[in-house]
C-alpha cells in the first residue's frame, strides 16, 4: 500500500527556533515550533499550562529571540546546538540581534 504523504505549497514552510525569557531577564528557555504565535499563547496560557513546565515554572513569557527556517530538520538542529551552549553564548546570540532584550511578542512574524 502506498501512503501519500502531505505536503506543504512551496514557500510556506515555517519554522521557528525561539527564546524567552522571564520579566528579569534572568532566565532562558529555548524552543522550536511552526506556529510562533501560538507557541508563545500555549507558554503563557493558564488553562494550557501545565504549572510543572519549565516555562511556566520560571515565568518566561518574553520573546528576546527568533530565527526563520523552511527545513524542521534545519530548526530541531538549531534548537539542539543552542540549547548545548552556556549562557553567556545565549546571550551573546541574544545581544547580537537585540541589545536591549526588548520582548518581541507582539511582532509580526
Amino acid at each position: 500500500m502506498i501512503k501519500y504523504l502531505r505536503m506543504k505549497p512551496i514557500g510556506t514552510h515555517n519554522y521557528f527556533v525561539y527564546i524567552l525569557t522571564n520579566k528579569n531577564k534572568t532566565v532562558i528557555y529555548t524552543g522550536v515550533t511552526n506556529d510562533i504565535q501560538r507557541r508563545l499563547f500555549e507558554h503563557k496560557d493558564k488553562e494550557y499550562a501545565n504549572k510543572h513546565r519549565f516555562t511556566w515554572k520560571y515565568n518566561c513569557f518574553y520573546l528576546v529571540h527568533i530565527e526563520h527556517f523552511q527545513w524542521i530538520e534545519d530548526a530541531i538542529s538549531r534548537e539542539k546546538q543552542i540549547k548545548g551552549w552556556n549562557r553567556k553564548k545565549k546571550i551573546e546570540l541574544i545581544e547580537s540581534e537585540n541589545p536591549d532584550w526588548n520582548f518581541l511578542n507582539n511582532d509580526e512574524f
